[in-house]
């Protein structure tokens, strides 16, 4: 029972902290109705955990400016994971 409880607790506060940050995940179909305009290419590196990667790929679109991100390519090699995103604003 403790498990399920610090897992779901892991969660939560994951959910709370990545909802911080500015530059926001966006799935590819709804960049068209959204009249955005693409700033650039951003990659991950040597990440572990795909929570990770998307911490890292949304504050690499803070820095290029944008205000979203769409996922354009990942890859999970033995202990790293690799995102390729394109960004929007």
């Amino acid at each position: 029972m403790k498990l399920v409880t610090g897992i779901v607790a892991s969660l939560v506060i994951g959910s709370l902290s990545f909802g911080v940050m500015a530059a926001e995940e966006l799935e590819k179909d709804k960049v068209a109705g959204m009249n955005l305009t693409e700033v650039g290419t951003i990659t991950t590196s040597d990440t572990s955990a795909p929570m990770d990667a998307k911490k890292e790929l949304s504050k690499k679109a803070d820095e290029l400016g944008g205000k979203y991100f769409v996922v354009t390519s990942g890859e999970k090699n033995e202990k790293d994971i690799h995102a390729t995103a394109d960004v929007y604003k």
